[in-house]
């Protein structure tokens, strides 16, 4: 059994294509969750080389690195909560991650801030404005709804927040011709 960790895994697609990629590789993944792949093979050095360069064809990077690694498991742990879980409960962050990764919070706070020149807390608050952005693009829910489903605890506190990551109003920005979002990746 092989662990594999995968930058840039980001959502439902991106699991099925590394999966794909694996399995066309002749290797069979007995998990596939967003930045890490169980496998039931050993991986040689070539083979390596091999799933690396076939995964960064699709947009996808193999990590090595044991720090970029726990980095990658943070963000994958953080896309997970914003896009997937409940929002509507309120969540201690910090108790969060270190139950997902069976890591204390410190040490991954000092981590994370020195590998990507940011805290955990900006990049998720970061991750929610894209979620926000997002939600706005749908145009099937109000800003009300959107502040209740993103767990804001009022729609002055949302549109703040989003006013100072983004530099416009939510409504400015739902009035844009073609609206600018970042793919979660690129944060």
């Amino acid at each position: 059994m092989t662990t594999l960790y995968i930058k840039n895994m980001v959502c439902d697609r991106c699991k099925m294509a590394v999966d794909k990629t694996l399995q066309d590789l002749g290797l069979h993944p007995t998990s596939v969750e967003l930045g890490e792949v169980l496998v039931s093979e050993g991986i040689t050095a070539d083979l390596r080389s091999t799933i690396k360069e076939r995964l960064e064809n699709i947009g996808f990077e193999l990590l090595d690195d044991r720090r970029r690694q726990t980095i990658d498991l943070i963000k994958s742990s953080l896309i997970k909560l914003v896009h997937y879980h409940d929002n509507r409960s309120a969540i201690n962050l910090s108790d969060y991650l270190a139950q997902s990764l069976h890591q204390d919070y410190s040490g991954l706070s000092k981590l994370f801030s020195e590998v990507e020149g940011k805290t955990i807390e900006h990049y998720y608050i970061e991750l929610r404005i894209e979620r926000v952005k997002e939600l706005l693009t749908y145009n099937e829910m109000t800003l009300t709804e959107i502040a209740l489903e993103m767990n804001y605890s009022s729609v002055a506190y949302l549109s703040n927040q989003f006013k100072a990551v983004t530099g416009m109003t939510p409504s400015a920005f739902k009035g844009l011709r073609k609206p600018v979002r970042i793919g979660l990746d690129k944060l």
